[in-house]
């Protein structure tokens, strides 16, 4: 790492209080031109680490970011990121969330989640170890948004920032990771009636066990397992969709279901 504890802590603490006042912060890249990523996840640890105890949450899982080649092109990294799904951030299908009080620029993306019946701890990891482990895969929402400045990110910004993390909405069913194609399922995104975007399977690594195989072997490195009964978000499937107050949104996955949310 090349940050001083000190400027750790700062960032950390700092990224916690722009969360509870809904406020943002100015890019941390544009003040500290040699963060890594590993100062990053130091930033993030902080982060997550008040959340845990002061806000009195739990970790219920992992999120998987930066999947798609068209975001890594964008952030200029050539490897996805991930961060901490806790328990105040789950929604059910046809939830309200209010975007007006509780969010600062949230975005919607539509995604796979794994639910796990057994522990996944890396290195080794492979395809078929992670569908093993799977109990069962859903669609969800997840509602990104960013505590930096008008989304002025680069991967470190979005890594200390808990990968951008806001909330998540599961659809009501899910189904074994055996019956269906993981690879070539379609995606739908749908806001107001109108068809906004497409995707597949695919948009995730290839494929979201892939993206999954990667977080368990990545952290395992790191001496960290996936555990049983934990949710896994595999990475966005489509473009993300910014979300305006009164926007009612579903998605639907072939073979897996369908998650709705309306915005108030």
């Amino acid at each position: 790492m090349s940050m001083t504890n000190e400027k750790i802590n700062k960032y950390g603490n700092e990224l916690y209080e722009a969360l509870k006042a809904n406020s943002t912060i100015e890019p941390i890249t544009s003040r500290e031109a040699n963060i890594t990523i590993e100062d990053a996840y130091a930033i993030q640890d902080i982060f997550i680490k008040r959340r845990i105890k002061d806000d009195g949450v739990k970790i219920i899982g992992k999120k998987i970011g930066v999947t798609s080649k068209v975001v890594m092109d964008m952030l200029g990294v050539h490897q996805p990121d991930f961060g901490y799904l806790l328990s105040d951030m789950i929604h059910s299908d046809g939830d309200e969330i209010d975007v007006t009080n509780k969010m600062i620029q949230a975005k919607a993306e539509g995604e796979i989640a794994f639910v796990l019946k057994e522990d996944l701890k890396g290195p080794g990891i492979t395809s078929a170890d992670v569908l093993r482990a799977t109990k069962f895969v859903m669609p969800c929402f997840e509602i990104v948004d960013s505590r930096i400045q008008d989304w002025k990110i680069k991967v470190q910004d979005t890594v200390a920032d808990n990968a951008s993390c806001g909330y998540i909405v599961f659809g009501g069913q899910g189904v074994s990771p055996f019956d269906v194609d993981l690879t070539t399922c379609g995606l739908t995104l749908e806001c107001n009636g109108e068809l906004l975007h497409t995707g597949a399977g695919a948009a995730a690594l290839g494929s979201p066990v892939n993206a999954v195989v990667w977080l368990a072997n990545t952290l395992g490195k790191l001496g960290v397992g996936l555990k049983a009964g934990e949710v896994i978000l595999s990475g966005a499937l489509c473009a993300m969709v910014t979300i305006k107050t009164g926007d009612n949104m579903t998605i639907n996955i072939g073979g897996i279901g369908s998650a709705s949310v309306r915005f108030v």
